[in-house]
């Protein structure tokens, strides 16, 4: 068997293979990989420096990490050969005794993943949170058992590689364009998307957001049986708003479950991510005691609106994760004024002309980096100044004698990370770092 990338999804694949049983090769573009003596020592043979496509195409099975594209040359000449592919979470899933809880949307997925774990968690129930974030799926495999709820964060990179995947639960949040650098187009991302419903049957779960039309269609041909939620729309059955509490509708009672007042996440687009959660909980049986005991003590995730310090009145937030346009929007729409967002990176597709109006009404002026700096510059251009900046530390340094003196220094680059770090965890910890460094220097 053959698995294919050697990120952390493709070595938890590779050795749950392995300690099965299997002949396994993990082949990776690097030449060097750190963790090279411990997968040998697990059994797991390396091919490093390049994919060969004899490995892939003599294999039994090819196991994709969810940073390889299932149009990869040798993983295409392995398919027509009749070779069967599969993503890391689809092998998973095969294996797993515990039911699934699966959440996908552009946008929110880490946030919901996560507090819907701690809802769980705080209701009694086992539960092991992964996925997309933290733990891969292919890891929580030898600890399952027929109690467990996998919660798993499900991208649309994972989502296309599944065949057999089989969520008790699925829950999408939001869909908007994105990853257009990786899918053909927008159909192709939202036909990946939908894979999430397409194995489930009528005794299974549909969470879907009933304020995006595009989820709406992306699941109406589902089988599950479907649970609404809403901030907006009006739904008689559901989960919703209502004086002050995120309430659950259904058979014509409203029953409270968590008072909005308990929520602490920057943003008020959070609140349908804590929504969302409350549904999950619902649906297991949580009390709504326990879900508002997890809700006040999330304080949201690193580099998801996370406040990062504040100097002469200037807050700084980090949103490094809000790696597309319609992220953005919602990290620049969670403040009135004074706005200096900092912005650009490796643009992944989408219109930047939805940003105009939003930075217009609130920004003082936009600092783009990146590769993508000219792409920002002409579509802002008459609505806000654009300022560019070198290096994050400039853009940082840039923006604060821009905000001052009471306005927010956003990171919130609507562009992956890949063209000046290794992904959004360290462009956020760099912001974070020049943040730190700037309020110490003006105590």
């Amino acid at each position: 068997m053959t698995v294919a990338g050697a990120a952390r999804s493709g070595r938890a694949a590779a050795t749950l293979l392995a300690g099965r049983g299997a002949h396994v090769t993990l082949s990776d573009t690097r030449a060097d990989l750190p963790e090279a003596d411990g997968l040998r020592a697990a059994g797991v043979a390396l091919e490093l420096g390049g994919h060969q496509a004899a490995t892939f195409a003599s294999a039994d099975l090819v196991v994709l990490s969810p940073g390889v594209p299932l149009e990869l040359p040798v993983v295409q000449a392995a398919r027509d050969r009749g070779v069967e592919v599969i993503g890391e979470v689809e092998l998973a899933s095969r294996w797993l005794r515990g039911r699934v809880i699966a959440i996908t949307g552009t946008k929110g997925k880490s946030t919901t993943t996560e507090l819907t774990g701690r809802i769980l968690e705080a209701a009694g129930f086992p539960v092991a949170v992964g996925g997309n974030i933290g733990t891969p799926l292919s890891a929580q495999v030898d600890a399952s058992t027929p109690e467990t709820l996998h919660v798993v964060e499900a991208s649309s990179f994972q989502l296309e590689a599944t065949d057999t995947f089989h969520p008790w639960i699925a829950v999408m949040l939001n869909f908007s364009p994105d990853h257009l650098d990786r899918h053909p187009d927008v159909a192709a991302y939202g036909a990946a998307k939908a894979r999430i419903f397409e194995r489930q049957d009528a005794g299974d779960w549909a969470v879907i957001n009933a304020d995006d039309p595009a989820v709406l269609d992306l699941a109406r041909r589902g089988r599950a049986t479907k649970r609404y939620f809403a901030r907006h729309a009006s739904i008689a059955e559901g989960t919703a708003v209502e004086d002050g509490w995120i309430v659950d509708r259904r058979g014509g009672s409203t029953d409270r479950l968590v008072p909005l007042e308990a929520i602490h996440l920057l943003g008020p687009h959070l609140v349908a991510d804590v929504m969302a959660a409350a549904t999950v909980g619902a649906i297991a049986g949580a009390a709504p005691a326990a879900m508002t005991a997890a809700v006040e003590a999330f304080d949201g995730l690193e580099h998801a609106m996370e406040l990062a310090g504040e100097a002469r009145g200037v807050r700084f937030v980090n949103d490094s994760k809000a790696t597309n346009v319609e992220s953005a929007l919602r990290s620049i729409e969670s403040f009135e004024s004074g706005l200096v967002p900092i912005m650009g990176g490796r643009f992944k597709g989408g219109d930047l002309g939805l940003l105009r109006a939003p930075l217009e009404a609130r920004a003082k002026a936009v600092i783009a980096i990146g590769e993508s700096r000219p792409l920002f510059r002409d579509a802002f251009a008459g609505a806000v100044p654009v300022h560019e900046a070198a290096t994050l530390e400039e853009a940082v340094e840039k923006a604060f004698g821009l905000a001052k003196p009471s306005g927010v220094v956003l990171l919130a680059p609507a562009c992956a990370s890949f063209d000046m770090f290794r992904d959004y965890a360290e462009r956020g910890r760099a912001f974070k770092k020049e943040a730190a460094r700037i309020v110490a220097r003006e105590r």
